[in-house]
């Protein structure tokens, strides 16, 4: 991963547990969403903003630290 990539995550080091979703953009709105109303986080804004998965062509990602 790029130096500019691993700023954005701003992740304060320490035990924090990381989920990483990546797909199509419609199903990594609908997982953000399914997280919320299984109430595995209080508020969208828990996750990093949707990006294009470096990695991954045509893909999306977020990340939820917990």
């Amino acid at each position: 991963m790029s130096t500019e990539f691993n700023e954005l995550l701003q992740c304060s080091g320490g035990d924090s547990l990381q989920i990483w979703i990546v797909g199509s953009r419609e199903r990594v709105m609908h997982t953000i969403n399914e997280f919320q109303v299984k109430r595995v986080v209080s508020d969208r804004s828990e996750f990093s903003p949707l990006i294009p998965a470096p990695l991954a062509p045509g893909k999306y990602m977020t990340l939820l630290v917990r």
